[in-house]
């Protein structure tokens, strides 16, 4: 098979892909920062929406501790989803709500941190409101529950702020910064201070 011929066994390992890790929460104007990223970035891009992973699930009816245990197990699938998807290659946009600390914490030891580039987007809470009520498809008061845990870790390679700023603006701005972006990365800052079990550097 042409395929087989290309990426069997005695292939060369592929070079890892980037992740573009946007950080805000519901309603912050993540996706459409992604949409945009797609369209301005050189090289080809996957944008890997969360909720793209939990909209698969059966519509199934379960209680609330089973629930529970649904959505971690789909957050931790969608974080591997994405280190494998990096790991043959391919670039990545992914966008995030990191509202409970374990997540970063199983991120931080599944992605190769040198190339992550950790996005924080902002956004007031009075827009975030405004946004809430207009999409209508979101719990009220979901983004405020969210505010004070998402941004809780403090650190980022880049941010932006979506109340005024649009999403086309942010992607270029976030474009721009790619290339000079400094190392250490936010990512490898904050593996060594959040989970030092990880001895070798990724």
């Amino acid at each position: 098979m042409p395929e087989q011929a290309e990426f069997g066994t005695g292939s060369a390992t592929p070079q890892r892909g980037r992740i573009i890790f946007l950080n805000g929460t519901s309603s912050s104007g993540k996706s459409s920062i992604a949409k945009e990223l797609l369209q301005v970035l050189d090289e080809p891009y996957f944008h890997m929406p969360v909720d793209t992973f939990h909209g698969m699930r059966s519509r199934r009816e379960v209680t609330p501790d089973e629930l529970r245990l649904v959505l971690r197990r789909t957050w931790m699938g969608f974080h591997r989803a994405v280190a494998g998807m990096a790991a043959a290659g391919n670039n990545v946009v992914v966008d995030h709500v990191l509202s409970e600390q374990w997540r970063l914490l199983d991120c931080l030891g599944l992605f190769a941190a040198r190339d992550v580039v950790l996005v924080g987007v902002h956004c007031s809470l009075l827009e975030l409101e405004r946004r809430e009520r207009e999409r209508g498809d979101r719990p009220t008061g979901l983004a405020a529950r969210q505010l004070a845990q998402v941004h809780a870790h403090g650190l980022y390679d880049i941010e932006c702020d979506t109340t005024t700023a649009s999403a086309v603006d942010c992607a270029q701005h976030i474009r721009d910064f790619l290339p000079q972006r400094p190392t250490p990365t936010a990512f490898e800052q904050l593996r060594a201070k959040l989970r030092p079990d990880l001895t070798t550097a990724g």
